[in-house]
């Protein structure tokens, strides 16, 4: 196969993708397409990265585990 007929394929690969991505877009009604939907994340709650209770939790396992120097 010569390098312009892998050439080829991979633009009409490329193609095939992004009028197929668009397609779906059309057909759901969203700007993007993904497989993984949003995370509804608050917050604030007890186990979310930015709570007090998460920082305490994670510098207190860290301080136990040797990682700070506690």
């Amino acid at each position: 196969m010569s390098s312009l007929m892998k050439l080829a394929a991979v633009a009409a690969s490329a193609l095939f993708i992004a009028v197929g991505s668009e397609a779906l877009n059309e057909a759901t009604g969203t700007d993007s397409f993904s497989l993984i939907t949003s995370a509804e994340a608050v917050v604030g709650r007890p186990l979310t990265p930015v709570s007090v209770a998460g920082v305490a939790r994670r510098t207190t396992r860290r301080c136990a585990a040797g990682v700070y120097n506690c």
